[in-house]
């Protein structure tokens, strides 16, 4: 009586975990893993997943985009284990490739999709030869399913250790030892810069023989009869032994149950109620926000650092980073929604310095990675949002990655002057006040001259021109908002608050923002430091729910052509034309807009408000803290702010600190339909010179 007690106890506890407000429906369900997997709109794939784990197993198509699957193709060549989702450099991962197939020739074996379906934490494919492939995914433990046509005397698995995306491959070892296969494989990392190695065990029915394929880094596995070939697999950044531990003898659909839970127990962190077709968009978007990065230590804490040193942490240790992508929303979507992560993965970007971190990636990451700059802003932003970091012994490290950054271009300059000021904020921290004010006035030095030189005059001939000035991927419009932290300084460098809202007002009615890169994301929020506060808060609505015009695009075209449309949809074609997610950049950026809760400045602990894409919303904070977002007046076209009461009390101001959401409680927001003077006599804008 008592284990029925306890398990009727838990059972409903689990229910209440993974349910939606209101709709009876898991955050799991809501997901769909299609959105953003066609043509060059987000570069992600269907593959299953689980949270923050570096195994996926997906589908391998011809043609494919970066994460190895296209949408429209037909034509299946097989399947792989891993991707970097949303990044450029025409991908990353694809490593332990598998297909399965009949006869004897392999590679010519032809595989046409009839049709495929997934949710997340699995996905599967009907061919039409009639076989069919499932695969699911709970943690770092994947399974599959290979089932063969009635007529199939042989069931066949082509598995080549040397495939990677891009020619990506570097090395590898495996070995047979009755029904299993271990090793490890090497590849580099995305874009090229550095390298990753993961060890694996692969499972195979008790039946199974092995012989060699067409290469050394070939096998065919062969199993009698018709029917189904089961494939188990496991991945370890640390070791054989512990992918080996991963592997268990959990039937397909218990795996499949593990996954779906494990998704609605991380969606479920952020509930949302409204219309139906909504709610499904944002947990598309946010399950795409929480792939990485991915966590790299085991049960014991032990984990292979960037150097190859074998280090170990008590509260875990993440890795697979694309911070210059991602730091603006992310990383501070994680912060805040996502604090029982937030801790280790803040203190595992600070490791990055103890064992030499470089901008892109060592030769012995734990994992595939993308690129780390910026991430003094990370660190900043993490200390003055409460979260406790170990830099003993870091300074030096610290120093030497702001001496060496790259200042050739007026981009790389104004980035530059960021992270100077990050690291000023830092060593405040630390109580090096003579160092704090050293790296200040290098912030503050760099950008001014920078922005005199290069971003003040906009009568010149190609400040909306793409590229400019040997650029990465942005105009002088766009670049020139890149001083964040310093809000009420560069507002009186563009000549006053008046002169400041013009330049803005022009900038967004000309169409020169773009949303298809990183540059000028934060640009939005920023009527918020100004008494037009009214104009961010229809800015952030429209950008994420409605029409918006776009000319710039990421193959450095502008007139071709101006895109119409909405930014994110929930389709395969989901975001704009060369929009990669980035890491989950550009999902994060439409969550935070979705929640109505922005940073304003990252590396400082406030966020911005705009009216919430749904009328209640409930985040799970530190410890058993919520705080419930409420939206009265709630309507289509009221995009406005016309009162915002926390816990009861009109706080008379269109800004919240980090505090003051991890405290929770009730924040009720009054949406209008005319734009509102609210809050604008208690306005919050960034001032490095305090």
């Amino acid at each position: 009586m008592f284990f029925r007690k306890r398990m009727l106890a838990f059972l409903c506890c689990f229910l209440q975990l993974i349910a939606v407000p209101g709709r009876g429906q898991s955050p799991a369900a809501a997901v769909n893993v299609f959105l953003g997997t066609s043509g060059d709109h987000g570069q992600l794939s269907p593959a299953a997943s689980a949270p923050f784990s570096y195994l996926s197993i997906g589908p391998q198509t011809d043609p494919h985009i970066h994460a190895g699957y296209e949408h429209l193709a037909r034509k299946f060549t097989g399947f792989t284990h891993n991707r970097f989702e949303g990044v450029g450099c025409k991908g990353s991962g694809g490593i332990l490739f598998v297909k399965p197939f009949t006869g004897n020739d392999a590679r010519g074996f032809e595989l046409f999709k009839i049709s495929d379906t997934g949710t997340a934490g699995y996905y599967a494919v009907n061919f039409r030869n009639g076989m069919r492939a499932a695969m699911t995914v709970a943690a770092y433990e994947g399974m599959e399913t290979y089932t063969y046509p009635k007529q199939t005397t042989e069931k066949k698995l082509l598995i080549d250790f040397s495939h990677a995306f891009n020619g990506a491959f570097i090395a590898e070892e495996h070995r047979v030892t009755g029904n299993k296969i271990s090793g490890w494989i090497k590849a580099r990392t995305t874009c090229g810069a550095g390298a990753y190695k993961v060890f694996f065990v692969m499972a195979f029915p008790d039946a199974t023989t092995f012989r060699p394929g067409a290469t050394a880094h070939e096998l065919i596995a062969t199993e009698k009869g018709n029917g189904t070939l089961a494939l188990r697999v496991a991945f370890s950044s640390n070791s054989q032994a512990e992918a080996g531990s991963r592997l268990s003898r959990r039937p397909f659909e218990t795996i499949r149950s593990a996954a779906a839970a494990s998704w609605s127990a991380e969606l479920g962190r952020i509930t949302v109620t409204g219309e139906p077709a909504r709610q499904k968009l944002f947990y598309s978007m946010l399950y795409r926000a929480l792939q990485s990065p991915y966590l790299v230590s085991g049960k014991d804490g032990s984990y292979q650092a960037i150097d190859g040193t074998e280090q170990s942490s008590a509260q875990g240790a993440y890795h697979g980073w694309s911070i210059w992508d991602n730091y603006k929303t992310q990383l501070p979507l994680l912060s805040l929604a996502f604090s029982n992560r937030y801790q280790a993965i803040a203190q595992s970007v600070a490791n990055l310095y103890r064992h030499g971190k470089k901008d892109y990636a060592t030769q012995t990451e734990p994992a595939n990675s993308v690129r780390t700059e910026h991430a003094l802003v990370v660190l900043l932003d993490a200390l003055n949002k409460g979260y406790k970091l170990e830099l003993d012994g870091l300074a030096d490290s610290l120093r030497a990655e702001v001496a060496r950054i790259d200042t050739k271009t007026p981009d790389k300059q104004l980035e530059a002057a960021i992270d100077y000021w990050a690291l000023a904020g830092i060593f405040s921290h630390l109580k090096q006040d003579a160092e704090a004010a050293k790296y200040l006035e290098m912030a503050r030095s760099q950008w001014t001259q920078t922005w005199n030189q290069e971003f003040r005059d906009l009568s010149k001939k190609d400040v909306d021109r793409l590229p400019a000035r040997n650029m990465y991927q942005g105009t002088v419009w766009q670049y020139r908002w890149l001083v964040p932290y310093d809000l009420k300084g560069l507002m009186a460098a563009a000549g006053g608050e008046s002169a400041f809202i013009s330049q803005l007002d022009t900038f967004f009615g000309e169409n020169y923002y773009t949303h298809t890169n990183e540059p000028d994301i934060q640009v939005p929020v920023y009527y918020n430091a100004t008494r037009q506060t009214w104009k961010s808060q229809k800015l952030m609505r429209t950008i994420a729910l409605d029409t918006i015009i776009e000319n710039y695009f990421n193959s450095n075209e502008r007139d071709i052509g101006a895109y119409i449309g909405r930014v994110f949809k929930n389709e395969p074609q989901a975001l704009l034309r060369t929009m990669d997610d980035d890491g989950g950049a550009m999902s994060s950026w439409f969550v935070l807009a979705a929640l109505g809760i922005y940073p304003a400045n990252v590396g400082q602990p406030i966020y911005y408000l705009n009216v919430p894409a749904f009328p209640a919303i409930t985040l799970s904070l530190q410890g058993k803290n919520s705080l419930k977002i409420k939206v009265s007046n709630f309507a289509g076209n009221n995009h406005y702010i016309a009162r915002v009461r926390l816990n009861g009390k009109d706080i008379g101001r269109t800004w919240l600190s980090h505090a003051e959401i991890m405290a929770g409680g009730t924040l009720e927001i009054t949406a209008h339909a005319q734009p509102q003077q609210y809050g604008t006599d208690q306005l919050w804008l960034s001032d490095a010179g305090k």
